[in-house]
């Protein structure tokens, strides 16, 4: 019974793709990443540079991507990742960055992956979840890309945190009283990052009621919390963009997204927006995701199934029909 359970496990976890450590210089120090490519004896690849949402994301976010890569690499694609700052060993703190200066490492992983003779340096694209929406206009308006799969990307940062917390208090069934004084609490905070209050000055305006919030943390939201994506949007114009977009998405307002992005890049027709009903901000399945236990049984015994119906399809299909345009087709 245990060998038949480990045999599932082991081939659950087999992913039909080459998977090596890399190295990139940049800004003085090194980023630690995974580059996975496909296993079908071409030469060269276009690639797709992932850029983590928030949070300290290791390479491979916990062995989560490896199904999209894998999904890549059906497509002909190889896939480059990279330890944030500060984790898995890398040097630095990822909570030091502004969206800029993950913009300038993103840039920099792109150059050093066109130099690569394995890599098409035509075909270069991002994929970004989340607080990547920031990150990726400002990468095209540094260097070239190909092409860009925006997942769950939020447009105003202290809009997309409003969202957020009457999101999760109506979930949770708040109060009208608890709902005004979270509110309240929020209010106060903005406050402060307007006035650039130092991180005693917020710990004293809280009473100490932190949810969290490390110095840290502090100054990171203080660096970054002024995040804007639609003026920096500009640079996708002609980039063709999929835009994938969650029917249960309590972090970010997909409906204020789906408007930002078809008024800044509709125009063009290479916006490309997919709504996925079933799936929560992270793509997961709801029914899944709703339960601890079910994401842990499932991301070991059945990976692949982690993500809403269609989802991981959707791309390699978006991928596929590029490869065809540039006549890549594998």
């Amino acid at each position: 019974m245990t060998a038949g359970l480990v045999s599932v496990v082991l081939w659950q976890h087999s992913y039909a793709m080459d998977e090596q450590r890399v190295s990139i210089r940049h800004g003085g120090h090194t980023l630690n990443g995974v580059l996975t490519t496909p296993r079908d004896g071409r030469e060269r690849h276009g690639l797709v540079v992932y850029v983590h949402g928030d949070g300290p994301v290791d390479a491979t976010h916990d062995d989560g991507y490896k199904p999209l890569w894998e999904a890549n690499a059906q497509a002909g694609y190889a896939s480059l990742s990279w330890d944030k700052p500060g984790v898995a060993g890398a040097p630095g703190n990822w909570l030091d960055q502004t969206m800029d200066d993950r913009a300038d490492e993103t840039a920099a992983a792109v150059a050093w992956a066109r130099a690569r003779p394995d890599i098409d340096g035509d075909r270069i694209g991002l994929w970004g979840a989340s607080q990547a929406g920031w990150v990726m206009p400002k990468v095209a308006a540094r260097t070239h890309v190909s092409f860009v799969i925006a997942v769950s990307p939020a447009i105003n940062w202290l809009r997309q945190g409003r969202y957020n917390l009457l999101a999760e208090l109506r979930a949770d069934g708040a109060s009208a009283s608890r709902t005004s004084a979270a509110v309240a609490k929020s209010d106060t905070t903005r406050q402060l990052l307007e006035r650039h209050a130092t991180y005693e000055e917020y710990v004293k305006a809280m009473s100490g009621d932190l949810d969290g919030m490390t110095a840290d943390r502090w100054s990171f939201v203080s660096r970054n919390y002024t995040a804007d994506a639609t003026r920096d949007l500009a640079a996708l114009r002609g980039v063709p963009v999929l835009l994938v977009l969650a029917g249960h998405d309590l972090n970010v307002d997909t409906a204020d997204t789906e408007r930002t992005y078809r008024e800044v890049l509709g125009a063009g027709g290479a916006l490309t927006a997919k709504r996925y009903p079933d799936a929560t901000h992270s793509l997961l399945k709801r029914s899944i995701e709703q339960s601890d236990l079910k994401v842990t049984l499932t991301a070991l015994f059945s990976p692949r199934s982690l993500f809403a119906d269609g989802f991981v399809d959707g791309q390699r299909q978006f991928l596929t029909d590029l490869g065809r345009t540039s006549g890549a087709t594998p």
